[in-house]
């Protein structure tokens, strides 16, 4: 249970602001079909979050415990400081004809933007944390639905009314207490 609450806060709080959050402001503005946006970021996040854990699961086995510590600690310090960082689109979503459909589209525009995004190493480590990844991934696409799908029904008045830079500090608090915790060695966060 413990993976699956941590996994769902820390991405929850984490894709707040995050160029995917943004480009769901996008996607919701042009097509205004949030049924069909809101599955695609669904399938996206189900398949990319279940590749990342499947590494992260794989360093777990590969580093042994000592050296993992130290990784995932570094890790999650890391993800602390990179929160800090306002995320920016670097394109426009969309622009001219979609060959995919509305779905498609936002499956691929997800899929592709979460590359190596905060989310998406955020779930590798906490999937070489938690030995259980299916409450990882559970955890991690319930948190991105969570930041998403708000951003998809309600758009700008939502956005508006939220201070992402105190949304960004908390997230980066929560980081960097994971990466404490882990390098101090502490089993049970709750």
């Amino acid at each position: 249970m413990e993976a699956f609450l941590v996994s769902t806060g820390v991405v929850a709080l984490g894709e707040m602001g995050d160029k995917t959050q943004l480009l769901a402001l996008l996607l919701a503005a042009r097509f205004r079909r949030p049924v069909p946006i809101v599955l695609g970021i669904l399938v996206a996040t189900l398949i990319n979050h279940a590749g990342a854990a499947a590494v992260g699961g794989w360093i777990a086995r590969a580093l042994g415990p000592d050296l993992l510590r130290w990784v995932i600690g570094g890790s999650f310090l890391a993800m602390a400081a990179w929160m800090l960082v306002p995320d920016k689109m670097e394109g426009e979503a969309g622009g001219g004809r979609q060959r995919f459909g509305v779905f498609g589209t936002t499956v691929l525009a997800f899929f592709l933007a979460e590359m190596g995004d905060k989310t998406q190493i955020a779930t590798v480590a906490l999937a070489a944390r938690y030995s259980d990844l299916l409450a990882v991934v559970t955890g991690t696409t319930l948190g991105m639905m969570l930041a998403n799908v708000p951003v998809v029904l309600l758009g700008d008045a939502v956005a508006k009314k939220v201070s992402m830079q105190l949304v960004h500090g908390i997230a980066a608090l929560l980081f960097a207490v994971l990466g404490v915790l882990t390098l101090f060695n502490v089993g049970k966060l709750f």
